[in-house]
C-alpha cells in the first residue's frame, strides 16, 4: 500500500484530511500529552526563556539575490 504524500500545512488547514492514515498523528499525541502535563506557568516561563535568546542574538542580514 503507497502511502499517500501530502503538503499538511496547506491542505489540513481546517483539520487532518488523512484520519488515522496521518503521519504526523504520533506528534499531535506527543503535543497533546505536553499540554496535559505541563502547568500554564512553565510554558510561559519556556517561552519568556526562548525570547530572551532570540532578543540576544546578532541581527541576521539577508542580501537579495539580484540587486
Amino acid at each position: 500500500m503507497e502511502e499517500q504524500k501530502i503538503n499538511c500545512a496547506e491542505t489540513c488547514v481546517n483539520g487532518c484530511v488523512l484520519g488515522d492514515k496521518c503521519p504526523n498523528k504520533e506528534y499531535g499525541q506527543k503535543a497533546s500529552e505536553f499540554i496535559q502535563n505541563t502547568s500554564l506557568d512553565k510554558m510561559i516561563e519556556m517561552a519568556e526563556i526562548a525570547r530572551m535568546k532570540k532578543l540576544s542574538e546578532p541581527p541576521k542580514w539577508v542580501f537579495p539575490d539580484e540587486i
